[in-house]
């Protein structure tokens, strides 16, 4: 696994410069900013090459923390789910997506997402043809964001036919989907449900650094512990905001700072109850 890269040497530089219309000058060891309002958006805007970035799901990089331990207990423990279906609930970039991915992957599972599921599709998959037979077992990520009811139905007793365990990822637990169709309605009541909590500080730490090590992004020690003060205590923040650095550090060229991060995270640093960034890396 790839570890974040401190670039300690930021923390004190002289140096004069101009970039798209932003003047740096260093006064007493310290830089300040002076930008128009179009610097950072404009060089933000220049072009750049929409190179996809794929999570990581690895085993070895999931972080264990006390958010996600009681369905980690679940995945991993002796007892049977009821009805060998559960469900793991809670908000965006809690850890649900990887806690399936390395499921699936272990029981050898078909992994698919709620999303794109049909009827046609589910009925394909269960369909044996040329000896070939139906998957062990599925997980199926997004599963309450399904728009056809007949085909998560379908899935539902299918699977319960086959004796075959069913892992779904939602965002709220399954008893509380609007679903139309009784039949549904009472598979999904009848479905165990656990939640996956925010992550605390020392997970947050975690997480920051390694989606900042993933996209290869170096950082001051300073300017991470800045961002860890300001962004909103979310995983969705921590993956929206390295997103939006990623972004700005390619499209300006220049390295992640202060100046730069609280430019291009303003609205989220507002929310996070952030004041103006003094003088600092």
């Amino acid at each position: 696994m790839k570890t974040a890269i401190w670039n300690r040497g930021q923390t004190d530089f002289r140096l004069s410069l101009r970039h798209g219309g932003a003047t740096h000058k260093a006064v007493d060891g310290r830089t300040k900013l002076k930008t128009d309002e179009n610097t950072v958006a404009g060089a933000i805007g220049q072009l750049v090459l929409p190179f996809a970035h794929t999570p990581r799901f690895a085993a070895s990089d999931f972080v264990f923390s006390a958010s996600n331990a009681a369905a980690r207990s679940w995945l991993l423990g002796p007892t049977p789910w009821p009805e060998r279906r559960l469900a793991l609930w809670g908000p965006a970039g809690t850890g649900k997506t990887h806690m399936l991915d390395i499921w699936a992957r272990r029981h050898e599972a078909l992994l698919l997402h709620g999303g794109s599921l049909t009827h046609a599709h589910v009925a394909a998959l269960f369909a044996a043809r040329g000896g070939r037979r139906p998957p062990m077992a599925m997980a199926l990520d997004g599963a309450d964001m399904c728009g056809d009811e007949h085909a998560l139905l379908h899935l539902l007793n299918s699977a319960r036919e086959q004796g075959m365990a069913v892992l779904l990822g939602a965002r709220t637990p399954p008893a509380r989907w609007p679903v139309i169709l009784p039949d549904l309605a009472s598979r999904l009541r009848a479905t165990m449900a656990v939640a996956v909590g925010q992550p605390g500080d020392g997970l947050l730490r975690v997480l920051l650094l390694r989606l900042l090590a993933e996209r290869q992004i170096v950082v001051a020690q300073p300017v991470v512990e800045w961002l860890l003060r300001r962004l909103p205590r979310t995983a969705r923040a921590m993956q929206a905001a390295v997103r939006r650095l990623d972004h700005a550090a390619l499209a300006t060229g220049r390295p992640v700072t202060r100046a730069l991060a609280a430019s291009v995270l303003s609205d989220m640093l507002a929310g996070a109850g952030d004041t103006p960034p003094g003088p600092g890396p």
